[in-house]
C-alpha cells in the first residue's frame, strides 16, 4: 500500500453550484485540474443546462492556503458545448481528460447521445485548444472511440497518458444494460500511435471489486516512479472512490479494500462520492470530487496525508 495515500483529509466544497447562467442551471460535475499560475489552479467541469445537457467550463481555485481553497472566478462561457443536432454529443459533453501535444492542449471528453431503447449511447470525442486560445475546437464531429465489437454497448469517461511513442486510454465499457437504469459496466483499456486512432483491447482491466459492486467508472490514472495509481468511482449501493495501483497499469490491487475517500456523516457528500481528479500542487496531493448527486451541489476537494 502507498502510505502517502494512506488518508485523506476533506476540504470542503469548493464550487458551489448556482450561478444565472443558462448553460449552468445546476451541477458541477467531474472536476479535473488544468493549468497552473502560481497559487491557482484552474479546474474544469461541467454544468447541465435546463434540459440536462452537459458544458465544459472552467473555475479558478486559490491554494494561497492549501488547507482552506477557495473559488475566485468562473468562466463566462463554456470552452465546449454540446455538438450539433444528430451527432455523438448533441445531448452534451462531460470531463474526461487532457494531454498535452507540443502547444497544443487536447481535451478527451464524453458524449452524450439520448436513446429510445436504452437511456443513453456515450462516446469519446477529441477537441484542441491551440496556444493563445481560450476555447477548444472539435476535431471532427465523430468521435474518436465509439462502439466497436471490443465494446458493442457503449462506452464512458477517458483517461490518457503518453509515454514516448504510445498513448493509452483507460475507459469504461457497459456490459449489460438491464431495466431502465440498471446496467454493468467495465474499465477497459485502448492503445494509440497518435492520440486519434485508437485500438481497444480485448476483455476487462483486471480491477478486484466486491461481490456488491457493479459499475467501477471515471479512472483518473497517475505514474509515479514505476508505479500507476488509479482512482475510480465504484457502485455498490451508491458510488464510492477507490485507489488501486499497479506495476503495468493492466492488472490492478485495491489499496485498501475499502474506499479511499468514504462518505461523510452529513452535508453535501453524505450519500456519495464519485469523480475523482487526484493532482499535484506545491508538494501536496490533493482530490477533486463530486458528491451527492453526481455532482449537484458542485464539487469539493480533498488532500493526501500519509
Amino acid at each position: 500500500m502507498s502510505e502517502a495515500f494512506a488518508s485523506w483529509r476533506k476540504l470542503g466544497l469548493v464550487y458551489h453550484q448556482g450561478l444565472a447562467k443558462p448553460w449552468m442551471a445546476s451541477h458541477g460535475a467531474n472536476p479535473v485540474a488544468g493549468e497552473i499560475n502560481g497559487s491557482v489552479v484552474r479546474v474544469y467541469f461541467n454544468t447541465r443546462d435546463a434540459d440536462k445537457r452537459s458544458y465544459i467550463c472552467w473555475c479558478d481555485v486559490d491554494f494561497s492556503d492549501p488547507l482552506a481553497p477557495k473559488a475566485i472566478a468562473v468562466s463566462d462561457e463554456p470552452v465546449l458545448a454540446p455538438g450539433e443536432r444528430g451527432t455523438f454529443d448533441d445531448s452534451g459533453c462531460s470531463m474526461g481528460c487532457f494531454v498535452q501535444n507540443g502547444d497544443e492542449t487536447w481535451l478527451y471528453y464524453l458524449g452524450w447521445n439520448l436513446n429510445v431503447t436504452v437511456p443513453w449511447h456515450n462516446s469519446i470525442g477529441l477537441a484542441v485548444r491551440r496556444a493563445g486560445e481560450t476555447v477548444f475546437e472539435r476535431i471532427s464531429q465523430a468521435p474518436v472511440l465509439d462502439r466497436s465489437s471490443y465494446d458493442p454497448l457503449t462506452i464512458s469517461y477517458p483517461w490518457v497518458l503518453r509515454e514516448g511513442g504510445v498513448w493509452r486510454m483507460w475507459y469504461g465499457s457497459h456490459v449489460r444494460w438491464g431495466g431502465e437504469h440498471e446496467f454493468l459496466h467495465e474499465l477497459r483499456y485502448a492503445e494509440s500511435p497518435d492520440g486519434m486512432h485508437w485500438q481497444p483491447q480485448r476483455g476487462a482491466l483486471h480491477v478486484p471489486m466486491d461481490a456488491n459492486e457493479y459499475a467501477p467508472s471515471k479512472p483518473c490514472v497517475v505514474k509515479l516512479g514505476e508505479t500507476y495509481h488509479m482512482w475510480y468511482s465504484n457502485r455498490g449501493e451508491s458510488y464510492r472512490i477507490y485507489h488501486a495501483v499497479s506495476s503495468d497499469g493492466l492488472t490492478w490491487q485495491r489499496q485498501p479494500q475499502g474506499p479511499a475517500l468514504d462518505v461523510s456523516a452529513d452535508g453535501w457528500d453524505s450519500q456519495m462520492t464519485c469523480y475523482p481528479c487526484v493532482f499535484e500542487h506545491v508538494g501536496r496531493h490533493y482530490m477533486l470530487y463530486c458528491g451527492n448527486g453526481y455532482g449537484a451541489d458542485g464539487f469539493g476537494i480533498a488532500v493526501a496525508e500519509g
